[in-house]
């Protein structure tokens, strides 16, 4: 795991986003977050359903949004799909692990994976995963901000 002084710019202003959005919560709600004020950001977003209970077991996660940026260095489009439906990202993977840890503990994760994509000048996935809440305290949407680390930086 890596901490916010480790993060990207990119998930740094995410993440004072969500923490104005929170507004002294323990977390936002999907209502609270307006795309018109992050339009930099947004290629960066992917945010996710949580479905608890789901025919998968007592956790999936649905793709709701998927930012262009993002989008353009995966190898198929997830938009629509459960993450129970993508052979690499079933638990026990480490991206579903963090996604659960989130629904867990209702808390930011910032974290870096290996990038397995189509391009070969990426190195990892750097990823900030926040929780959403409609009520307050149950987790039922992530909203995250992805960047990728080029393999030979600038």
């Amino acid at each position: 795991m890596l901490g916010l002084d480790d993060a990207t710019a990119i998930l740094r202003s995410g993440y004072d986003y969500w923490e104005r959005k929170r507004a002294g919560r323990p977390m936002p709600a999907r209502r609270d977050i307006d795309p018109l004020e992050i339009t930099a950001l947004l290629p960066h977003v992917v945010l996710l359903d949580v479905l608890h209970d789901s025919d998968f077991g007592p956790l999936d996660f649905r793709y709701r949004v998927m930012g262009t940026a993002v989008e353009a260095k995966l190898s198929q489009r997830y938009t629509g799909l459960r993450m129970s439906e993508i052979a690499h990202q079933r638990p026990p993977g480490r991206l579903w692990s963090n996604f659960e840890t989130v629904v867990r503990t209702g808390q930011p994760l910032v974290t870096q994976v290996p990038y397995i994509g189509p391009h070969k000048d990426f190195l990892a996935a750097q990823d900030l995963i926040t929780p959403l809440s409609s009520d307050g305290s149950r987790v039922d949407m992530l909203f995250n901000f992805v960047d990728f680390i080029p393999r030979h930086p600038r």
